[in-house]
């Protein structure tokens, strides 16, 4: 629990504490929204550092609640914006076909392996 204990921020540069240690009156982006807030454009007054099982360190910055805005109300123009965004995510980018879920950005927007046009392609 040491390794990443830090709250002067010589070792790591701001201000660390490990993981459920922060201190009151700092939350990360996550708890922030949770509350209704945003950062609101200040920077990092902390971090959370801790160890996946796997040995990869992880970081979440950490925000003043005093400091942190009210999150920027949904408009109709927003609103619209976000459903042809996703609808863009749900069809494919060669045959137009509209799928259930988003499709992967590793294969390019298309169809994947199986389904609508992949299974045309292989019949070719």
């Amino acid at each position: 629990m040491t390794r990443f204990y830090d709250p002067t921020g010589i070792r790591y540069g701001v201000p660390t504490w490990p993981w459920g240690m922060a201190p009151a009156g700092l939350a990360t982006r996550t708890q922030l929204r949770e509350r209704g807030l945003r950062p609101g454009g200040q920077e990092p007054a902390g971090q959370i550092r801790w160890c996946t099982r796997s040995g990869r360190v992880r970081i979440a910055h950490l925000y003043y609640t005093h400091l942190a805005l009210p999150v920027r109300p949904m408009t109709p123009a927003r609103e619209r914006a976000l459903a042809r965004a996703m609808l863009a995510r749900h069809t494919c980018t060669t045959c137009n076909e509209l799928h259930p879920y988003c499709l992967p950005t590793s294969l390019g927007g298309t169809c994947p392996p199986g389904t609508g046009c992949a299974i045309a392609a292989m019949a070719a």
